[in-house]
């Protein structure tokens, strides 16, 4: 199965920035300047190999042009701005290619083998990052909307699956408890949003 290199990365990113806000807040003992220097080169690691030129998005490996929607969380980690023109590109990008009414593929199987048999589902996690990242990005119609029709998936008790298959059925894990997180969040940030 092929692994997200660039959303490892971000995750690394995202682990020491915060690492030096608690260091900084709490007082506490921590080597700012090293932390900082590996937090800035994973930075412009990803800000250089990351993009595809040719795609007009962030990608799932450096120097690739394979797109995968877990760069979705790149606003809501504050790697990137929502507004910045190479997000928005990408969040264009990502919609064209990897949503279908609302619902989010995480990847194409084609072109990103994972090696598993079956037909691939949306994400329910990606999809609610989907309405997170429309909300920061200010598309707030069409975030209301996507979370809506999120909301038709649910089973009776409220409940998602980590996929939703092309005929609407719960796939995969069941309760799906990352999901659930992104929905709570999903629905704070379009709340938020729309005042």
């Amino acid at each position: 199965m092929r692994k997200n290199f660039l959303y490892s990365r971000l995750m690394c990113w995202v682990a020491i920035e915060r690492a030096m806000r608690m260091a900084r807040h709490r007082g506490l003992p921590a080597e700012l300047g090293r932390w900082g220097a590996a937090r800035d080169a994973i930075y412009y690691q990803i800000m250089r190999r990351g993009w595809s030129p040719t795609r007009q998005a962030f990608v799932q490996h450096e120097d690739d042009d394979v797109l995968d929607a877990a760069v979705l969380m790149m606003p809501m980690a504050k790697f990137i701005s929502p507004t910045d023109p190479k997000w928005l590109a990408t969040l264009e990008t990502l919609t064209a290619e990897l949503v279908s009414d609302s619902l989010v593929y995480r990847y194409d199987p084609r072109a990103s083998p994972d090696g598993l048999r079956g037909e691939e589902g949306t994400f329910s996690l990606c999809s609610f990052w989907y309405v997170e990242a429309l909300s920061l990005a200010g598309r707030l119609e069409e975030a209301r909307l996507a979370f809506e029709k999120m909301l038709t998936y649910a089973y009776h008790l409220g409940l998602y699956a980590e996929e939703i298959s092309r005929a609407g059925e719960q796939q995969g894990n069941f309760p799906q408890a990352f999901t659930h997180l992104a929905l709570i969040s999903a629905a704070f940030t379009l709340d938020r949003a729309l005042g």
